[in-house]
């Protein structure tokens, strides 16, 4: 996309005499220029979020000197202070809007993406720089210049095929599935039923509130921190948020036009029923994967995962059409993301142009239009319902839950009913694991939800800088080579190198550019390796 747009500024300055004619040739230049900025910095952005210290120079064509993060960031803070400053909005001359697919020249909307953007990379300093977090973060927030209604959204139509706006989404061999994280999310926050958000005939499968499903310890790892592990839900949650059913649509509902029949060459979308094995590697029974709503953890699952056979594209939720058609708007900013952003800075204690709990509820709201689900809102934002983490999704309410519930569940070998002491989990890297409902966690965990379908970086970025939302652990069944720090005896705790903090650098950059490689790994502080964090993420 970003290489396609910049080659559209060049085609958008040589304008034909007669547009010159009409308009003022030398400001809207200008203007080109300063868009230009704004998006080289979002592009430096995801650079240096991904793989760490990159060339601030790199643009100009030659070999340049590598960059701190630190430097980095400073750099683009004030490139996009000085880009928006120097954006004339009251310019009227635009080439063709087609040009600019995100915004069609609008220099308005632009300066309120710079700004945004802005708060973006500052709130990102939040922890190691908070000082210049702060400042960066309120100057752009009070400008009144900023993305505050789906209408300024930096979006951008993806169509299908293999052109520079193709949707990445829409490739069929990726099937998306659902995470654990993210289902133990929505499951139970907000209050909403899934009586009140399908349809009656769909309502038989909802189970009870308060209940697992089917204990299956031999075919699930328990070596894991996932509150739900060795569960299999079989029917639907009672409560969950209305956003996940639209996001990930309910497995086997081939009435639900977002359902995913991806990829379109078989039909192992229509595969409901799953087999479990025993220690023979018979089937031990068969499990029906429609209108069930699971997800599973990764990892060295062991023996216990050998012989669990529920996995396949009809019994767990993916990623719905809406997000991989061709046909669809790709977020890059939303509306939704700046009041979140707005509602931590407010919790934080700096100058925000609205309060804390305005922001965030506004935030929410904007989402729920987004998703089509706005009919629940008020339910949603009173509610006081703890998700599966132990957050709720009132402002108001930050009681933390209690350490263990009693929760329902039916033994998956002999159907004998039984309860269970549910624990929620400790999130050992955000404030020691003893705050579950406080306000940042709701606000973080209110972004995971809202942008995952469309900005995963940002969620991966949250974590890295404050270790939320909750991530479970990887099951560790058999040790990993490769992470020997996660072990049996460790992994109900969390710690900041269980998770990949980072990518590599391309094979190709050490042999092409051995010197910059070097240069680049210094200013890195450790070694090239995923677990080597990033100088402004949280490491403790």
């Amino acid at each position: 996309y970003v290489s396609t747009w910049l080659r559209n500024i060049n085609t958008a300055v040589s304008v034909s005499e007669e547009k010159i004619a009409t308009g003022n040739i030398k400001e809207y230049t200008e203007n080109l220029l300063h868009i230009a900025r704004i998006w080289r910095v979002y592009i430096m952005s995801e650079m240096a979020d991904t793989f760490g210290p990159i060339p601030v120079d790199g643009f100009k064509g030659v070999n340049p000197d590598y960059n701190s993060v630190e430097d980095v960031y400073n750099f683009m803070l004030t490139e996009l202070k000085d880009a928006v400053s120097k954006i004339d909005d009251s310019n009227s001359f635009k080439p063709d809007a087609d040009l600019d697919p995100a915004y069609g020249y609008d220099y308005a909307k632009w300066k309120k993406y710079g700004n945004s953007m802005r708060m973006r990379l500052a709130m990102r300093l939040s922890e190691v720089a908070p000082a210049v977090a702060k400042q960066h973060f309120e100057e752009a927030a009070n400008s009144g210049q900023i993305i505050a209604t789906s209408a300024d959204d930096m979006r951008v139509f993806s169509g299908g095929g293999w052109n520079s706006y193709t949707n990445p989404q829409s490739r069929q061999w990726n099937s998306h599935y659902i995470t654990a994280t993210y289902r133990n999310l929505v499951v139970g926050l907000g209050g909403v039923t899934s009586v009140d958000q399908l349809p009656a005939d769909d309502q038989v499968n909802i189970k009870p509130a308060n209940y697992l499903g089917l204990k299956l310890d031999d075919h699930f790892s328990q070596l894991t921190n996932d509150p739900a592990k060795g569960f299999w839900l079989d029917g639907l949650p009672n409560s969950i948020d209305p956003r996940s059913y639209k996001t990930y649509p309910i497995p086997g509902n081939l009435d639900d036009p977002s359902y995913s029949t991806y990829p379109s060459w078989n039909s192992n979308h229509a595969l409901n029923e799953r087999n479990l094995l025993d220690d023979a590697g018979d089937v031990l029974m068969t499990l029906e994967g429609a209108f069930t709503y699971n997800a599973r953890v990764t990892g060295n699952t062991g023996t216990p995962g050998t012989k669990n056979q529920l996995f396949s594209q009809g019994t767990w939720p993916r990623l719905g059409l809406n997000f991989r058609e061709g046909d669809t708007e790709r977020i890059f900013f939303p509306s939704w993301e700046t009041h979140f952003l707005i509602a931590e800075a407010a919790e934080r204690g700096w100058s925000t142009p609205i309060t804390g709990k305005e922001a965030y509820e506004t935030g929410i709201s904007e989402s729920f239009s987004y998703y089509g689900v706005s009919g629940h809102l008020a339910t949603y934002l009173a509610s006081e319902d703890y998700n599966n983490n132990g957050t709720s999704a009132s402002w108001e309410h930050t009681t933390e839950p209690p350490a263990t519930v009693s929760m329902d569940y039916t033994d998956g070998y002999t159907n004998a009913a039984g309860t269970y002491d549910y624990t929620y989990p400790e999130n050992t890297i955000y404030k020691g694991g003893a705050v579950k409902n406080d306000r940042i966690t709701k606000i973080i965990t209110q972004k995971f939800i809202a942008s995952n379908a469309w900005i995963p970086l940002e969620l991966w970025n949250d974590h890295r800088r404050l270790g939320l939302p909750f991530f479970e652990n990887q099951a560790v069944e058999d040790p990993f080579p490769d992470m020997p720090q996660l072990t049996s005896g460790n992994v109900m705790t969390n710690q900041v190198n269980f998770f990949a903090q980072r990518v590599k650098y391309p094979s190709t950059f050490e042999n092409n550019i051995p010197a910059g490689y070097a240069q680049a790994v210094q200013l890195l502080g450790g070694p090239d390796e995923v677990h080597t964090p990033l100088w402004w993420a949280k490491q403790n």
